[in-house]
């Protein structure tokens, strides 16, 4: 199972389950519109549920590289310069994910149908692990402390402090609760965990049990 072409396709594999996560989550609008009614945005902000939707929807279309929408322009909030630049970089992280979603799902696929005459699946059960140690790491410290691991989230993606708004200059950013943040990050994290429960049965079903038994002791023999 383990070898460096089963190693490196379930790398592939697992980056690939991260950023289909992350491009699921940025296209389940539903979290956001359920939020607006948990978070009490309408209260908060004195803004009706349609046009609070409408300027989120106007944000997500604009991360969405199909869209192809170059400018942002938000139908209730003006933007200060940093701002715009702070949403621009978002938005080549968003293309560079979903470039990503695309290019690794291409050769996971691939790579699954070369190694389907030998029946080498290992890089599945591989892939499984990879897949499900990410985000058990990552939600025990979101969990323990979500706004150090929001704040170091921001350090590692952007050089700048562009992120940190003021309400003053950039409205749009009641509208934008921590909260929110934390339902998508719990939501990618819940759908690594189905991508990795998925690869996992799929090795089960595709690696006969009396192939996955005697694996063990191929390798015990192999060490001896």
């Amino acid at each position: 199972m383990i070898s460096f072409s089963n190693l490196f396709l379930a790398l592939i594999g697992a980056l690939f389950l991260i950023c289909a996560s992350v491009v699921l989550v940025l296209h389940l609008r539903t979290i956001y519109y359920f939020d607006i009614g948990y978070l009490k945005l309408e209260e908060e902000t004195g803004m009706s549920r349609g046009e609070i939707r409408e300027n989120y929807d106007a944000l997500i279309d604009y991360n969405l590289a199909y869209k192809g929408i170059d400018k942002l322009e938000l139908p209730s909030f003006p933007m200060s310069k940093s701002g715009e630049i702070h949403f621009a970089e978002v938005k080549r992280i968003f293309t560079a994910v979903q470039w990503l979603f695309l290019i690794t799902g291409v050769f996971t696929v691939l790579g699954l149908i070369r190694k389907a005459p030998r029946r080498d699946f290992g890089s599945l059960k591989l892939m499984s692990i990879f897949s499900i140690l990410i985000p058990a790491v990552l939600g025990i410290l979101a969990v323990l402390n979500w706004e150090q691991f929001f704040v170091a989230f921001h350090h590692l993606f952007f050089n700048n402090d562009y992120w940190i708004f003021n309400p003053m200059t950039d409205p749009v950013i009641r509208i934008l609760p921590d909260t929110f943040f934390a339902h998508c990050a719990a939501a990618v994290l819940f759908f690594l965990v189905l991508g990795s429960l998925f690869t996992g049965a799929l090795y089960r079903i595709l690696v006969p049990r009396r192939v996955q038994a005697e694996a063990p002791k191929r390798r015990k023999r192999h060490h001896s």
